[in-house]
């Protein structure tokens, strides 16, 4: 320690500061991890202000996502598109492993869909503006790489809640538009 208390102040600076990269790097890519929220998908639940062009920045879950309980119906999640795995997509969970959707007819082929086992049906809040399992079908879990937990930037929606969806958002098992297995016993 003597030796380290010897070097110039920027090199201690420095080598401190290199310290804090592996504590940083497992914190974003396994605990938790800012993420900027693109397009009107899920307006006005994140990104209100389109005509701002302004994006929110939410903070991501990433850890306890594999079993199939972790999620829920309402949930914010960001994925893998299934459609292109390299593009990041974000959108509320409607249906769960054996719920049966309504779909939205077209672009969806059937008036109903059967959520296989670990997989999600997820939708846009902004109906208008999404493509979402309508568009390709229930998403394996194994797609989720994080839970939205809230909005941190900008500063005045820090807080916002995002359980509720915006206007267009399906409220499930309200106008039983969902079903659980239960709910057809």
């Amino acid at each position: 320690m003597a030796y380290f208390s010897k070097l110039p102040h920027g090199i201690r600076t420095t080598l401190i500061t290199l310290t804090w990269f592996p504590v940083l790097y497992t914190l974003s890519n396994h605990v938790y991890q800012p993420c900027q929220i693109t397009g009107m998908s899920m307006t006005p639940t994140f990104n209100p202000g389109t005509e701002t062009m302004s994006n929110d920045v939410a903070l991501v879950q990433k850890f306890n996502l594999k079993k199939p309980s972790s999620l829920h119906r309402g949930d914010v999640i960001m994925f893998r598109s299934p459609q292109d795995p390299e593009k990041l997509l974000t959108k509320r969970v409607v249906g769960l492993q054996g719920d049966v959707i309504a779909t939205k007819t077209p672009p969806y082929p059937r008036p109903q869909a059967t959520i296989p086992r670990n997989h999600l049906w997820v939708e846009g809040d902004n109906m208008f503006h999404s493509v979402d399992s309508n568009n390709f079908g229930p998403i394996s879990q194994a797609l989720v790489i994080g839970k939205v937990v809230g909005i941190i930037w900008p500063i005045s929606r820090f807080g916002t809640d995002i359980s509720e969806g915006g206007r267009d958002a399906r409220k499930t098992n309200e106008n039983l538009q969902v079903k659980s297995l239960d709910d057809i016993k």
